[in-house]
């Protein structure tokens, strides 16, 4: 049986990038705007149509044009803090047993690091900070795009570590995918729930290569902003709309930029044992939200 990675570069090999957005707009069930899966998250959203930015609100709009323009550094939990992930100690007769029972193996070691790196991950995706700041709507589409955002950012970065990258993206991967299964019952689909399953799985790659392009010294200065625009911002596919959706996108097409450098910056230790913290946009929230 191939694996979900193997099985993705075998999407991406016959059918390739373009082809694959193409396809999924025509012939996907969420469509653009991933209006099938969650009906009850469907009928709560304002956001119009060709847009998920949020068109009027009560809070204080953040300065964007401000924000991650500052120099890159690495995203490492310093020794001490209360907020790192250690792996328990045990002595005795309970660290023989867990010991028989493979608790150390390397395979072992490596889930429970997927396991606290996801858990970093949707820690960023699914507090109020990302979507005040960036003016989204908080969708299923939109956590849906933002969670495919911060996993490609992840990956690309274990990249840098060859195969012992690979194998434990392998298990963040099958760790996400769980995660989403759980997300989209949640959200209403309990029918067809493979079919919508694949679809999504589709759209995560197809993501991924439009992301890994946009990133290669040779693409086009606004490429990387366009894909998060049609991924994230837009629901028919057309250029933002006014100038604040246009801040937002750039502002985000930074922040993408300069995590991708600092997950780059951070050592591996910190990498394999999820001991390292995205940037914090709760204190862009609440520091824009104290000025204005």
């Amino acid at each position: 049986m191939l694996s979900r990675w193997s099985r993705a570069a075998f999407i991406v090999r016959h059918f390739g990038p373009r082809q694959i957005v193409v396809s999924l707009e025509e012939h996907s069930p969420l469509g653009r705007s991933y209006s099938g899966v969650p009906a009850a998250a469907a009928a709560a959203s304002t956001s119009s149509p060709g847009s998920d930015l949020k068109q009027s609100s009560s809070k204080p709009e953040v300065k964007l044009n401000s924000l991650f323009w500052s120099k890159p550094s690495s995203l490492a939990l310093p020794p001490g803090s209360p907020l790192r992930i250690e792996e328990p100690q045990y002595e005795g007769l309970r660290h023989i047993m867990l010991k028989l029972l493979l608790f150390y193996s390397k395979q072992s070691r490596s889930i429970r690091g997927a396991n606290a790196v996801y858990r970093r991950i949707i820690s960023q995706v699914d507090k109020p900070a990302i979507y005040d700041v960036f003016n989204l709507e908080n969708t299923f589409r939109t956590t849906f795009s933002l969670l495919v955002l911060h996993m490609w950012l992840f990956l690309r970065r274990l990249k840098e570590e060859g195969k012992e990258g690979a194998e434990f993206g392998q298990y963040l991967y099958e760790i996400y995918n769980h995660d989403l299964e759980m997300r989209v019952s949640k959200a209403g689909v309990n029918l067809l729930l493979t079919k919508w399953m694949k679809e999504l799985e589709k759209i995560f790659y197809g993501n991924i290569v439009v992301y890994d392009d946009a990133m290669k010294p040779d693409a086009k200065h606004d490429e990387l902003a366009n894909a998060i625009w049609r991924n994230i911002f837009s629901d028919d596919g057309t250029g933002p709309s006014n100038d604040a959706a246009t801040t937002a996108v750039q502002a985000m097409s930074r922040y993408t930029r300069r995590e991708s450098t600092c997950l780059s910056l951070t050592d591996k230790e910190a990498i394999f044992s999820g001991n390292f913290l995205f940037t914090s946009l709760e204190l862009q929230s609440k520091y824009q939200k104290l000025h204005n």
